[in-house]
């Protein structure tokens, strides 16, 4: 279904330009072609970037944008082998984590004197630019937000009797008890053990104490509280059984479906999804969202930005028109309106169609308390090749949680 999206999107702007073309024959003369990378993965992505990509090709006839999908995980190879073979594509997604491998490698070019003359500038707070930044320079837009919280079957909740959703992870736990029942196919939780684990596993132990980067910037991981926090996470598969059996295994598709599908009580993510969760279950009636619980030492609940950045210096000026458009109130409103994920403008998120929606509450709670994730050079590898992998061997009862982190540390000291 996603590549019947993907390609209605191409025959659409296609025939767009080719409209334009006939009807203003100098500016197609004049057209410039740019191409943009992206590892956009859901339905509801995907008619993201189409709204996005229509409206930009009304307000931009002379450029021509083509979109390429790449999958998440093959992202950062395919990104590396561009740079090293010359063939870069205009524009790219950037997620923070990922920022200081592609500077290690000279992949982004840097963009401050535009964004310093950039009319929407002052919309963007500071903390926006920290996850693109670096010594002083600036890299990307801020395209949207990714603002971590949960989904939670309200029903479930009233006919269990339960209140409310869980602030703490101690009530998190009795609440994914009281729903877990085998025999009707329901877990408490949809844990999401397979591809693109590892940021919980992450978060799972900065909730417990052990942050890989501390508030001095040293990289590292205190080994008991890991310890600690990996036994707890892995524990609600391998001891308290509130997770699915196919756990170790499921990456987004999975935890989405298995909520969806009624299989699950409650599931974490970002507001990304909403659209896609509210297309298969009644908002507010069938399902509410909540913000993450605190852990024994802090609430951890990621507040990233996805930024858009260029490549290359050819086609500077049509990017960079791409990019910023992004960081426009219209386009973020399109955005929102079929994804669910936040604008990155400060101003467009006092915009009533957010502030007006109860369901939204839990994110704007978070934008108070959120974190943005931990950057270094080789996070990005280190978290998916061993973080992952060890959390998962824990799982399937390969390696102890204390063998786990030994080896997530091992493999951190080969990064610095």
């Amino acid at each position: 279904m996603i590549a019947n999206i993907t390609r209605r999107s191409l025959m659409a702007g296609s025939a767009a330009l080719a409209a334009a073309a006939a009807l203003a024959p100098m500016r197609a003369l004049a057209a410039t072609n740019i191409n943009y990378w992206h590892h956009f993965t859901s339905q509801a992505e995907f008619a993201g970037l189409k709204a996005v990509m229509e409206a930009f090709a009304k307000a931009n006839p002379e450029i021509v944008v083509t979109q390429e999908n790449i999958p998440n995980p093959e992202f950062m190879a395919k990104f590396t082998a561009a740079v090293v073979s010359g063939s870069r594509p205009d524009t790219t997604m950037v997620t923070a984590e990922r920022l200081a491998d592609m500077l290690a490698m000279e992949g982004l070019v840097d963009i401050t004197a535009r964004v310093d003359g950039w009319s929407e500038k002052a919309n963007f707070p500071a903390d926006r630019w920290a996850g693109i930044s670096k010594e002083g320079k600036i890299y990307g837009v801020p395209a949207f937000a990714f603002v971590d919280w949960g989904y939670y079957r309200s029903d479930w909740f009233e006919e269990a009797g339960i209140a409310g959703p869980p602030t703490t992870y101690a009530e998190f736990v009795d609440i994914a008890k009281k729903l877990t029942d085998p025999a009707k196919g329901r877990f408490g939780f949809g844990m999401r053990g397979g591809a693109g684990g590892q940021k919980y596993v992450l978060d799972m132990m900065e909730s417990f104490g052990a942050p890989v980067v501390d508030a001095e910037g040293n990289i590292g991981l205190d080994r008991d509280k890991a310890i600690e926090a990996v036994k707890f996470y892995a524990g609600l598969f391998t001891t308290e059984k509130v997770v699915p059996p196919s756990a170790p295994g499921d990456g987004y598709r999975q935890i989405m479906e298995a909520f969806r599908t009624g299989q699950t009580a409650m599931v974490w993510h970002h507001t990304g999804s909403f659209q896609e969760i509210s297309a298969a279950l009644k908002p507010g009636v069938e399902f509410k969202t909540f913000a993450i619980p605190a852990g024994p030492a802090a609430r951890v609940a990621r507040l990233a930005y996805l930024y858009n950045g260029l490549m290359k210096e050819e086609n500077a000026d049509a990017s960079w028109d791409w990019i910023s458009y992004w960081g426009q109130a219209e386009p973020a409103i399109a955005f929102l309106e079929k994804t669910g994920y936040f604008p990155a403008n400060a101003a467009v998120v006092k915009d009533e169609r957010i502030t007006g929606n109860p369901l939204y509450a839990p994110a704007v709670e978070t934008l108070a308390f959120g974190r943005l994730p931990a950057n270094f050079v080789g996070i990005a590898g280190w978290s998916e090749h061993t973080v992952l992998a060890a959390f998962q061997k824990v799982l399937i009862g390969q390696m102890t949680a204390e063998d786990a982190v030994d080896e997530m540390i091992a493999g951190l000291e080969e990064t610095k």
